[in-house]
C-alpha cells in the first residue's frame, strides 16, 4: 500500500487572494471563477479590494473544491446552483441538501455501473483479439462486408 502523506493546504493572507492565485489553488480557470460567480454558485458575495478587484478567502477557496468535484461528477449548474442556495439560505434546509446530495449520489452511482458494464465488454474484446492473435488466426475475426461470416466481432 503506497502512504501519500497530504500537504496542508497554502495558507490565505487575510487579506485574501486575487482571481489569479484563487484559480491557480483550486485547479479552474479565472474564466470559470468568474463564471461560477455570474451564475450563482458562490454561497457567499466575493469580497472585493477598494478598486473592485476581486479577493478570495480561504470559505472561498473550499466552495469553489466543492463545486468543481460535483461539476467534475456530473452535477449539472442547476443543480449545483440549487444547492449553492440553500447553503447561503442557512440553517434550517439540510434535509433538501441531503436529498439532494443523496439524489446525486445515485445518479453518479449508476454511471459507474453503466461504465462498469461498458468496461467489462472491452475486456471481453481484448481477451478476444489477443486469443485468435496468439492462435494465429486473428484473420478469422469479424470483417464488416457484407458477404463475410459473422464470427466474433
Amino acid at each position: 500500500m503506497v502512504e501519500v502523506k497530504r500537504q496542508p493546504p497554502e495558507a490565505v493572507p487575510e487579506t485574501g487572494l486575487s482571481i489569479g492565485e484563487a484559480a491557480r489553488r483550486t485547479g479552474v480557470s479565472v474564466h470559470t471563477l468568474r463564471y461560477y460567480e455570474r451564475v450563482g454558485l458562490v454561497v457567499t458575495p466575493v469580497d472585493r479590494t477598494n478598486s473592485g478587484r476581486r479577493r478570495y478567502h480561504r470559505l472561498d477557496l473550499q466552495w469553489i473544491k466543492i463545486c468543481t468535484h460535483l461539476r467534475a461528477t456530473g452535477m449539472p449548474i442547476k443543480g449545483i446552483r440549487r444547492y449553492a442556495e440553500l447553503v447561503a439560505a442557512g440553517r434550517g434546509n439540510e434535509d433538501q441538501r441531503l436529498d439532494l446530495l443523496e439524489s446525486h449520489r445515485d445518479e453518479v452511482l449508476a454511471g459507474i455501473a453503466e461504465l462498469q458494464e461498458n468496461l467489462r465488454l472491452i475486456e471481453r474484446k481484448i481477451d478476444i483479439y489477443r486469443g485468435r492473435l496468439t492462435a494465429g488466426d486473428a484473420d478469422q475475426l469479424w470483417a464488416p462486408h457484407r458477404d463475410a461470416a459473422l464470427g466474433e466481432t
